[in-house]
């Protein structure tokens, strides 16, 4: 089984536009118009106009041919509102068909116990959860899992774009395979983790197509006042007939119902649904798929961030930067031990050991066939080399100063807490139970990391760092990478209590992580990304997935959020505002014979009434059409302040909300008239 990740659409995709079309005609089923009460009702309208126009064409009355225009524009409107909604799905669609089509039968070597013995071959759609199965070089998984034992680099390019393989092993936060993706080398036994049809690719399949997102909170809170609202618009529409007969004017129904329509806000309500799926769209081509509509929109709320320190503050790397010796010890001899017992350490942190103590020392390559190399264990926090009668030893201070007891001269912590202050992590070397220094390692700050923070500042958005180091460590990470606050030797326990001291304080919060003790702060947080390269309980408790397995990337979900609110927010003010100025170029229109006063709000000196309602219904139906691009690609966010951005959408769009109408409805005014359609 091979898989790709979602491809980039373009906004005038040709199939995509085709298949819109269509889609927007099966959308008139009542059935799925009910779901935008906007649109229904427009659809209710424009079939109650036609009736109307058929009746009259039948009788012979006059203004047949306006009443005809006015019912073909009505549904127009519905139409371009479903193509709108229709788009903005079938992008989400094509995604989703593109991982269709990549998909193709594989073959999966079952085994009964993780000796691996035996493997029978199957295939990989009549794997369950709790199967094992073997993968070696070569081999493709079958299916989403855990490493249950071994160790392997996979390729994951098919689903992360990332050429570069990563480690797979069993027992910790990077144990989660997916399936599609390729094993380069060595010998994995997974455990399958998902039932047919409940993949990670199928849940992806599922996911980005638009059609399956649910309302939002915020957008059923619009969708209330928007009904709200229209039922208003309602009420004062069909009262009009009465009072139009007590002034002894007559007003025919079709001309009623083109101002019920243009009364109502109909451009918000054709673009509410697709700028909600676009948001997601967006999401999907930076490899996030979201679970919900909802987390996408809590993104652009967050007022709070918690940031893992390693990987996403720092390079995730530690490099050894110095040798600290002890008094009475020769930094030669202190780098020396550093270098042997990391020549078999196979960590960044041994590696960076051995390179800094050839660059300051030029050590030769040693004859290694005489040396028993100590590995690492979580129980003794120490690693090392025995060779003949020479036992070196390094690793944290407290497991150093336990190992070599009562020969820990009292110049030591002094230098530990030095490295410590320095938001450096010193790794302490012995030899033969005498300690001999420090060994700097320094967590490297990722380039630009501090302007983001800043940025996020700017945004209102408050930054906590999250990491196991000492406070000392922390603080002076935290002051270097400049964010507002840290967590310092974080648990599990604690950092669910941190969410939730912030929830209970009224804020939004955010965060991420990959392992299974991340789990329960993924769940409790509003917005919750989980890495693809963790555990399969933090993919579960996460309300959105990191395909690139990237913590930064949380700065650009928070951006995508308040792209979001902000495109929902511009274009429900442009919707108000272009409202204003239809009535401006209808209400006159229909009233003028009675009302010759109402000629001062005739400001557009339109041609005649009947071209004036014309020209208001076309314009309200084109507008829609011609926002579709914005609201599939978003209107852009600067991070700034509440009131800055509150004054600046209105600037733009409450007054380009205004101008537009004025300026578009007297061109299309001016072309009916010189074609005589009214």
């Amino acid at each position: 089984m091979t898989i790709h990740r979602p491809q980039a659409l373009s906004l005038l995709d040709g199939p995509i536009l085709a298949q819109a079309g269509r889609d927007a005609v099966t959308k008139l089923d009542p059935r799925q118009l009910v779901r935008n009460p906007i649109m229904f009702a427009t659809a209710l309208v424009s079939v109650a106009s036609t009736i109307l126009t058929l009746r009259d064409a039948a009788s012979g009355a006059a203004q047949v041919a306006v009443m005809a225009q006015i019912s073909a524009w009505l549904w127009f409107t519905v139409l371009f509102a479903n193509f709108a909604e229709a788009i903005a799905e079938g992008r989400g669609k094509a995604q989703a068909a593109s991982l269709r089509r990549t998909k193709s039968e594989a073959m999966a070597r079952k085994v009964a116990s993780l000796e691996g013995e035996n493997p029978v071959t199957v295939p990989a759609a009549s794997l369950k959860a709790g199967d094992l199965v073997v993968c070696e070089t070569g081999d493709v998984i079958p299916g989403d899992g855990d490493v249950a034992a071994g160790i392997a680099t996979v390729d994951e390019s098919a689903i992360t774009g990332e050429s570069a393989p990563v480690i797979r092993e069993s027992g910790g936060d990077r144990s989660a395979v997916t399936g599609g993706t390729r094993v380069v080398s060595d010998r994995i036994i997974v455990r399958i983790t998902a039932n047919p049809g409940e993949s990670f690719l199928d849940r992806m399949i599922t996911l980005v197509e638009g059609a399956k997102r649910q309302k939002t909170p915020n957008e059923i809170a619009l969708t209330i006042l928007l009904v709200g609202m229209t039922l208003i618009f309602l009420v004062v529409v069909a009262s009009l007939p009465a009072w139009a007969s007590w002034s002894g004017t007559a007003i025919p129904v079709v001309f009623l119902a083109a101002l019920f329509i243009t009364l109502i806000p109909t451009t918000i309500g054709g673009l509410l649904s697709a700028i909600g799926i676009a948001g997601m769209d967006r999401l999907v081509k930076f490899n996030v798929i979201a679970k919900s509509g909802r987390a996408v929109e809590a993104a652009g709320d967050i007022d709070v961030l918690l940031l893992d320190k390693t990987g996403t503050i720092t390079l995730g790397a530690r490099q050894a930067s110095e040798f600290l010796a002890l008094p009475g010890i020769s930094e030669h001899d202190l780098a020396e031990a550093a270098f042997l017992s990391s020549l078999a350490d196979e960590t960044p942190e041994g590696k960076s050991i051995v390179a800094l103590a050839r660059l300051r020392f030029q050590f030769a390559e040693p004859d290694m066939t005489a040396m028993t190399f100590v590995p690492f264990t979580a129980q003794t926090r120490m690693s090392g080399v025995d060779a003949g009668a020479c036992r070196i030893r390094k690793g944290a201070s407290d497991a150093i100063l336990k190992h070599v007891a009562d020969a820990a001269p009292r110049e030591l912590v002094p230098l530990v807490e030095r490295v410590a202050k320095a938001g450096g992590t010193p790794l302490v070397v012995a030899r033969n139970g005498r300690a001999l220094g420090v060994i700097h390692l320094k967590d490297i700050i990722k380039p630009g990391i501090r302007e983001r923070f800043l940025t996020l500042r700017a945004m209102g958005i408050r930054t906590v760092m999250i990491t196991g180091d000492n406070p000392l460590t922390a603080a002076a990470i935290a002051a270097e990478a400049g964010v507002d606050d840290f967590l310092a030797e974080a648990t599990p326990e604690r950092k669910l209590e941190l969410i939730r001291e912030h929830q209970q304080g009224g804020k939004l919060v955010a965060m991420c992580g990959d392992g299974s003790n991340d789990a329960p702060a993924l769940a409790q947080a509003d917005v919750g990304v989980a890495m693809n390269t963790g555990t399969q309980a933090a993919r579960e408790a996460g309300n959105m997935v990191d395909l690139e397995s990237d913590p930064t990337k949380l700065i650009e979900i928070v951006m995508i959020g308040k792209q979001l609110l902000m495109s929902r927010g511009a274009l429900t003010t442009f919707s108000i505002a272009n409202d204003v100025a239809k009535y401006f170029a209808i209400i006159p229109a229909l009233f003028l014979a009675s009302y010759p006063q109402l000629q001062a709000l005739n400001i557009m000196g339109l041609t005649s009434p009947q071209s004036a309602i014309l020209s208001a219904i076309i314009f309200n139906a084109l507008i829609i059409i011609a926002l579709i691009p914005l609201a599939l690609k978003g209107v852009r966010y600067r991070p700034a302040d509440a009131e800055t951005l509150l004054k600046r959408n209105l600037l733009v769009y409450g007054l380009g909300g205004l101008v537009v109408p004025f300026a578009g409805i007297k061109l299309i005014d001016m072309a009916v008239a010189a074609l005589h359609l009214a």
